[in-house]
């Protein structure tokens, strides 16, 4: 039977609050999926999710990289609280390595079997995840941003990585798909990427409805993507 525990956890020096999704009958540490939010931060969307990565037979971390209870109610709000990070790169990598340090330490979880999945600004910092090295064994980017980081990857890059990315997504045009194989490519990744067509920004979302932003939610792309992920676990965790 699944159990949650919000776990309180300090980053930076400030308070911070993940939600683990669990199995409470299970014996022995098991294999983890860490969720990063989108830009809003952890909010019901991403606990849900978590719950619903659980249900596929792993644990699940939903964490928080803005703060304890910290979460965007508006565009603008979302904006302010996303930005400081999406333009300190640095920090930014600090920040996501010292998260998975904090779900590895935790009792129910294999250290050893610790993959990553992220949502719009989420999918980005899981890439972001495998360009540092990080031990993690995968990572899956949903609509996740393109742009590097400016920053020196590991290479070879160790964790298998998967995209999921809708080709009218405005904030991920072409080309920055192309550049997106051509730097995992030459970083030596085991990478793949799942385009769909008629797909915008934001399309795993159920609540995503601002098509004139270029983010919608799509069913048909979402039901795709989840089918794809499900098997991308079974191979890496």
């Amino acid at each position: 039977m699944l159990s949650e525990r919000l776990v309180d956890y300090s980053l930076e020096g400030k308070p911070h609050q993940g939600l683990l999704v669990f199995d409470d009958a299970a014996k022995a540490p098991a294999p983890t999926v860490l969720v990063f939010h989108a830009w809003d931060g952890r909010g019901e969307a991403m606990n849900a999710m978590a719950h619903r990565v659980a249900g596929l037979g792993y644990n699940a971390f939903a964490v928080d990289l803005y703060g304890k209870g910290i979460v965007g109610k508006s565009t603008e709000e979302c904006q302010a609280l996303m930005t400081p990070l999406v333009t300190d790169r640095v920090r930014l990598r600090a920040l996501l390595l010292e998260t998975v340090a904090t779900a590895a330490g935790l009792p129910e979880v294999d250290e050893g079997k610790i993959a990553a999945i992220g949502f719009c600004f989420g999918g980005l910092c899981v890439l972001d995840l495998a360009r540092a090295g990080a031990p993690v064994t995968a990572v899956a980017s949903f609509h996740g941003l393109f742009t590097p980081p400016g920053l020196t990857s590991t290479t070879p890059i160790g964790p298998r990585i998967i995209a999921f990315h809708g080709w009218d997504d405005p904030m991920a045009p072409p080309e920055s798909v192309v550049a997106f194989g051509q730097e995992f490519t030459d970083a030596k990744a085991d990478w793949q990427l799942h385009a769909y067509g008629s797909t915008m920004h934001g399309f795993m979302m159920e609540e995503a409805n601002m098509p004139a932003m270029g983010i919608q939610y799509n069913a048909l792309s979402a039901g795709r993507a989840w089918a794809t992920l499900k098997g991308f676990l079974t191979e890496t965790l």
